[in-house]
């Protein structure tokens, strides 16, 4: 039997490597995917994500450039001068992040389908008080 850290990295290895699948057949990235969903939130300047995604300017910049080329997103250049953008979710993009949500829910549904209500809870419990035991350190 695996360490539980060990194995707790393993998990979440897996899962990411389902997560990148799932937003690759939706052509986005997890990032992206995260990024629309920001926008979907109401989330709709540079200024504002920026704060909630944590992301420096330029990298938020590229991600939701690759978002307007890829149709998720549209912008709008508002003010006197045209330079501040506000950003929306296009057709595309909101079905795309429907789908990715949709995939991801199905996936925690088949992971868990074998597992009782008390023992998701109790797992969840245990995962909180590792994440609060590794923060004190």
């Amino acid at each position: 039997m695996k360490d539980i850290l060990a194995a707790l990295n393993a998990a979440a290895k897996s899962h990411s490597a389902r997560l990148m699948k799932i937003t690759k057949e939706q052509n986005l990235t997890v990032s992206e995917w995260k990024l629309l969903n920001h926008v979907i939130a109401g989330n709709t300047t540079q200024e504002t994500l920026a704060e909630v995604t944590k992301l420096d300017i330029s990298t938020l910049s590229r991600q939701l450039k690759r978002l307007v080329v890829k149709e998720m997103l549209a912008k709008t250049a508002v003010g006197k001068d045209k330079r501040q953008l506000i950003y929306s979710v296009t057709a595309k993009g909101t079905q795309s992040s429907q789908n990715v949500a949709q995939s991801v829910k199905d996936l925690q549904n088949q992971v868990f389908s074998h597992w009782t209500n008390e023992e998701k809870n109790l797992l969840k419990i245990l995962i909180n008080r590792l994440e609060q035991s590794l923060d004190r350190i």
